[in-house]
């Protein structure tokens, strides 16, 4: 075989492999379906709307709350107006779920690094030790990015409270939980523009979290 067939054999095999790959980057983000159903309980049992059905009005959506982030800001509702975001709880001294927790949402983080309309957000459910200042050397230590990943403490009742009457990320049905009882789980929840819970991954699985970033670029679509 001669130079030249080789050279020609090399750059057919590179656009071959450079196809592929396109493939199944565009495959990795397709969704289960063309429109993500939207969830208003611990059930998580999916309802079906379209866009600019008038129950929405009245649907289930994430309040209003009043947190501060690693960098000693106010985060508001407003902080994710028209934007789309994943939520957690954890705390900067969890030896166990966090560590990974944080590594599929780091994920996620640069998945969406360069766009402005996706963020993140993890509450500290240790509130009382988890201060700005430990938060900001916890973000500093995992290379976590300000603007798009706001890591929050504040008052450990609205914290709590959100945990569980809003994002419903506890799967403990049926058990009565009071402001006593520690708030751990390793779900993500999925929040759209209209402050609409729209998914609920195991944020510990693989696959699970490919689906939530998936579901991201679908939501992103509406």
């Amino acid at each position: 075989m001669n130079w030249k067939m080789k050279l020609y054999n090399t750059v057919v095999s590179v656009f071959v492999l450079s196809l592929f790959m396109g493939c199944n980057n565009k495959q990795s983000r397709l969704s289960r379906v063309d429109k993500l159903p939207y969830y208003k309980s611990a059930e998580f049992t999916p309802n079906w709307f379209s866009e600019n059905d008038e129950k929405l009005k009245s649907f289930h959506q994430i309040p209003n709350f009043n947190l501060i982030n690693q960098e000693g800001e106010i985060v508001t509702q407003n902080t994710f107006k028209d934007k789309v975001y994943v939520t957690d709880f954890f705390f900067t001294s969890c030896p166990g779920i966090c560590p990974k927790m944080t590594a599929n949402m780091d994920r996620i983080q640069h998945a969406f690094l360069n766009n402005d309309n996706v963020l993140l957000l993890s509450h500290s459910v240790t509130p009382e030790q988890d201060s700005v200042t430990v938060l900001k050397h916890y973000a500093e230590a995992k290379g976590i990015h300000s603007n798009k990943w706001h890591l929050v403490t504040g008052q450990r009742d609205e914290i709590y409270n959100l945990g569980r009457k809003a994002y419903f990320v506890e799967e403990d049905l049926g058990d009565v939980k009071t402001k006593d009882d520690f708030l751990h789980t390793e779900n993500f929840v999925l929040i759209d523009k209209h402050k609409h819970i729209r998914g609920i991954y195991n944020g510990l699985n693989k696959t699970s979290v490919d689906q939530l970033i998936a579901d991201v670029y679908t939501l992103l679509k509406e």
